[in-house]
């Protein structure tokens, strides 16, 4: 297989993961603003149903990560503790994270457009301030993604 084929491959692969990534969210109205914010709205008017869909994507990751050699463990640091706060932060207050931001791009609406846009311009910031060397490089594209290695049973 030629390095195109596998670019290809690769990219095709990544567009049907999206899709059905995207689709899913629409589905369980994870791109619904107000139906997360009434999710974590634990003290008001609280609705679990998210916890189901988030309950199913721990088990399909959970059952990956039986069947995978884990990353190695990384220290649990202020920039860790720091962007999971601005995560969460930024979940709360608008009732979007990137995923479903993306998805919901569709929709047409403004307030999506505009959290997209902060999306992107965080980012930049990020590049900006930290430089790009904080950003470990990826790796480069041989060909299809290497196949995961099977953990040895005990």
């Amino acid at each position: 297989m030629s390095r195109a084929e596998g670019v290809a491959g690769s990219s095709i692969a990544a567009l049907v993961a999206g899709t059905v990534f995207g689709a899913g969210l629409a589905t369980a109205e994870m791109t619904n603003p107000a139906k997360v914010l009434s999710f974590l709205d634990v003290a008001g008017a609280w609705d679990p149903s998210l916890g189901l869909v988030m309950a199913a994507a721990l088990a399909v990751m959970a059952a990956a990560w039986l069947r995978t050699t884990p990353p190695p463990a990384r220290e649990i640091d202020a920039r860790l503790l720091g962007g999971a706060a601005l995560f969460g932060l930024g979940w709360g207050l608008a009732g979007l994270c990137p995923g479903p931001a993306i998805a919901a791009l569709s929709t047409g609406r403004g307030d999506v457009a505009l959290f997209a846009a902060s999306l992107i311009a965080g980012a930049g910031l990020f590049r900006f301030t930290l430089g790009a060397s904080a950003i470990p490089d990826p790796a480069p594209v041989a060909g299809p993604p290497p196949t995961p290695t099977p953990r040895s049973s005990p």
